[in-house]
Parts: structure tokens; C-alpha cells; sequence
């Protein structure tokens, strides 16, 4: 099922994927076929996301450039959510086609998109943490702590992954049943965030 969906080796494709971003090639050629492409937009609405709000901590700026990268951070957040979903509706079609509806009731509580989303994230602390147990301006005591992250790091997203098997092969068996959660965000809909909608009517 992993690589029917082309989700197979995710930790290996997302790590290509973001050294690559960060030698400036947003390009995505280097993964074309390899990956399930909307897992792989995902990864890169993170990328753009972790920058973003790396931004947002600074203290030397403006504030009218922090609140443009918070506007930034908002409607990455919402396009990344759009792709978690449009995962899971791509990972439930193709279940929908090898197997019958289960009989099932059992659920579970995170969906193989968020898992994913996890698994990018993931990825992005450990390109990062690598990274920094390489810089030529800490002591190694430095380095030694960043190293010990990086490790665990690593085995959290190993962790993941498994995960995500374990979660796809119980739905083929029969033993889950895949649900899809719309989340319905409303901070960014003008028509449900008050603060939006009530400004609205008061400049009419």
C-alpha cells in the first residue's frame, strides 16, 4: 500500500527534497515520481512555513514586517491543512478501490495525512538540528547536546513512519476503519472569524 500511494521511504524523500530547498531549488524535479506529489506539497508548505515563522521570533524588525509574516504564516497554515486533507481523501480513494467497506467501527484517532505532515515537520528539526551540530561558533558541549537531539529526532520520525504503516495495513485488513475530519478552520474564513466578519459591517 506504501508504495502504491508512493508514500513508501518518506523520511529519505523528504530529506532530498529539503536540502534541496534550502540550496535554492524550489523545484521539485529532483523527486518527480518518486514521492505521492501532494505529500510532497506538503512537506514544501512546512519548508515555507518553518522559515516563516523563524521570522516571526525576531526582535531587530519592524513590527509591520512581523504582522506581514504572521499574515504569511496564517494562509500557509491553512494551504498546509488543505493538504493534509487532500491527502487523506487521495489515501481513502485508494483504499475505497482494494478493499470493501469494513465492518469496523474502529477508528483511528489521527489520520495517515497528519501522520505525514508529522513525518515532514520531523524532517525539517532534523535537516536543522543537523545543521547546527555543525557550526563553527559553539563549544562541543554544544555540539554533543544537538547531536543527542538529532539521534532522537530520528527516532521519532522512524517511529512515525512505522506508525503509518501499521495504521495503512490495519485499514487493508479490515481491522480499521478510515474516517475523513474536515477541520473547518474559521480564522481565516472573512464569513465565521467575528473579527472579520464585524469589522465588515461596520466600515458598511
Amino acid at each position: 500500500m506504501l508504495n502504491k500511494l508512493k508514500i513508501a521511504n518518506l523520511e529519505t524523500a523528504f530529506d532530498r527534497a529539503i536540502k534541496c530547498w534550502h540550496q535554492n531549488d524550489s523545484t521539485f524535479d529532483v523527486l518527480q515520481g518518486a514521492v505521492n506529489p501532494i505529500a510532497l506539497e506538503l512537506a514544501w508548505r512546512n519548508y515555507l512555513l518553518w522559515h516563516e515563522e523563524d521570522k516571526a521570533r525576531r526582535t531587530d524588525v519592524d513590527d509591520s514586517e512581523i504582522a506581514t509574516v504572521k499574515r504569511a504564516i496564517d494562509r500557509l497554515n491553512q494551504q498546509r491543512n488543505d493538504q493534509i486533507e487532500k491527502l487523506d481523501e487521495a489515501i481513502l480513494e485508494e483504499l475505497s478501490k482494494t478493499i470493501p467497506d469494513p465492518i469496523t467501527v474502529l477508528i483511528n484517532s489521527e489520520t495517515p495525512g497528519s501522520i505525514v505532515d508529522r513525518i515532514s515537520i520531523m524532517s525539517l528539526k532534523i535537516y536543522h538540528m543537523a545543521e547546527d551540530s555543525q557550526r563553527d561558533d559553539v563549544d562541543n558541549e554544544h555540539r554533543q547536546r544537538s547531536l543527542h537531539k538529532l539521534s532522537v529526532l530520528q527516532l521519532q520520525r522512524y517511529d512515525l513512519y512505522v506508525a503509518l504503516q501499521q495504521l495503512l495495513d490495519d485499514y487493508l485488513a479490515g481491522r480499521k476503519r478510515m474516517k475523513l475530519y474536515k477541520q473547518f478552520k474559521m480564522y481565516n474564513d472573512p464569513t465565521l472569524n467575528p473579527e472579520l466578519y464585524r469589522a465588515k459591517q461596520t466600515n458598511h
